[in-house]
């Protein structure tokens, strides 16, 4: 096949050999903004602003969990920030989040022999009586396993040794696992940190509301390679015992704020595209891939804008929302806070996938807006990715696109995503700012264009 395919190159007629491939005739749309798009990518990629400015925010505050004083240092840090920069309407929007507190907790095998295991434990996950809960440990590889071996987790400590499929499937046993464990007696349940690689840093995550008819036991997340060497003791027949401890608790909530800072419009300053990321983070590592990049993505977009002189005719408002990952409080309260004019939304775009090479966005709306949205999506083709989804969206914008608001979502390679998520190994150093810069580019273009066209998107 390969001679055959040389052969028919060497003997096609030279004016069709060397016909170079054509890109599709530019739109309307394009002739209208591909020289804004060419500055806005251009400026972007001139600099590591947002890179340095990511570095900052997460190595001056680390992370920044609900309920905690880092988070709301944080919080004041960038509105003033905001303000410095010039950005419009710089506000905190109060919002109350849940608090849950880790406190000291620990992880020992003391058979068939000792050694101190990695763990975390999962949001909301009550913690151990004092002195911990030492058990033999039953190994399952998932809830079936579990139902059929059901007689022997009475009295012990249940690990789902689950391998990282993908996401949404395996986070199931992080979500629901205690409460399955529960109901068939076990005193604690253990699970394989959700994630596709190791070098024993546990990921952490939150459980859902625990079942009130079964007891509420803890949960923790241990590293891949520790369960799956309890796996390969419990098949050689061995004894497995574990102590757990853990001071988990919740507190009563607390306030907090969603950060707003915008970009207003010149013409129609009532109609809004509105994007961001989450401003929280897991109480381990700096969260500066989930999430202080999605924010510091979108923030830089506006500012990125202003300096251009590029003010659209309607308003674009960067949001950095609280609590979306233990609580998802932020979102709603946006909703609450916004609902009156919900109807003048144009679009919402979350960032919450990673800072990773940009790979494109994603669409849910209606078919004549998706077709909108693709033709600003061929305004990107300088950064290799224009293509547009169907499909997108996000846990915080969510409640307004429940309501009827388009939704994006800002589309990475998620290749190495899970490596870091919820870990102690989510920093900065693990962002490129080439990419980062990307990024911006990317969302300001679409922003700035969503912002500008003559006619908001097509809801019908």
């Amino acid at each position: 096949m390969r001679k055959l395919l040389i052969v028919f190159v060497l003997l096609a007629p030279a004016h069709l050999a060397a016909q170079p491939r054509r890109s599709p005739a530019p739109t309307p749309l394009q002739r209208e903004y591909q020289p804004a798009a060419d500055r806005i990518i251009a400026a972007a990629l001139a600099d590591s602003t947002a890179w340095n400015k990511l570095a900052e925010l997460t190595d001056g505050f680390g992370h920044r969990f609900s309920g905690s004083e880092s988070l709301e240092r944080a919080i004041d840090w960038v509105l003033a920030r905001m303000k410095t920069e010039g950005l419009d309407n710089v506000r905190g929007e109060p919002v109350m989040v849940p608090r849950w507190v880790r406190g000291h907790e620990s992880a020992e095998l003391l058979e068939p022999r000792y050694a101190r295991l990695p763990m975390l434990g999962l949001g909301q996950s009550v913690g151990t009586p004092r002195g911990g809960i030492q058990a033999e440990v039953l190994v399952v590889g998932s809830f079936d396993d579990l139902k059929a071996r059901a007689a022997e987790a009475r009295g012990r400590i249940v690990l789902f040794d689950v391998p990282f499929t993908n996401y949404g499937q395996t986070v199931r046993y992080r979500g629901i696992g205690a409460v399955e464990a529960a109901k068939v007696g076990a005193v604690a349940m253990l699970l394989r940190s959700v994630g596709p690689f190791g070098m024993k840093t546990p990921h952490t995550g939150s459980m859902q509301p625990y079942d009130s008819v079964v007891p509420r036991i803890p949960g923790a997340a241990i590293a891949m390679e520790d369960a799956a060497m309890m796996r390969r003791m419990q098949q050689r027949g061995q004894k497995i015992v574990v102590r757990l401890e853990m001071e988990a608790q919740m507190l009563p909530d607390s306030p907090s704020r969603n950060v707003v800072g915008e970009l207003v419009g010149r013409e129609k300053p009532e109609e809004v595209v509105v994007f961001g990321g989450h401003i929280d983070s897991w109480d381990v590592g700096t969260g500066a891939m989930d999430d202080a990049g999605g924010v510091v993505i979108a923030w830089e977009a506006v500012r990125l804008l202003q300096k251009l002189g590029l003010r659209p005719r309607r308003t674009i408002r960067v949001v950095g929302w609280t609590n979306e990952e233990n609580g998802l409080r932020g979102g709603n309260a946006y909703r609450d806070t916004h609902r009156a004019e919900l109807d003048r939304h144009v679009a919402a775009i979350e960032s919450d996938g990673g800072t990773f090479k940009f790979r494109g966005f994603g669409f849910t709306g209606s078919d004549p807006a998706y077709a909108v949205v693709r033709q600003i999506g061929r305004l990107l083709r300088p950064l290799g990715a224009d293509t547009v989804f169907v499909g997108g969206g996000g846990a915080d914008i969510g409640p307004i696109m429940q309501l009827g608001v388009p939704g994006l979502a800002h589309i990475v390679d998620g290749t190495r995503y899970f490596w870091y998520h919820h870990t102690e190994a989510d920093n900065v150093d693990k962002i490129d700012p080439r990419e980062l810069a990307e990024n911006v580019a990317a969302m300001a273009v679409m922003a700035y264009v969503l912002a500008d066209l003559p006619a908001p998107l097509p809801r019908k």
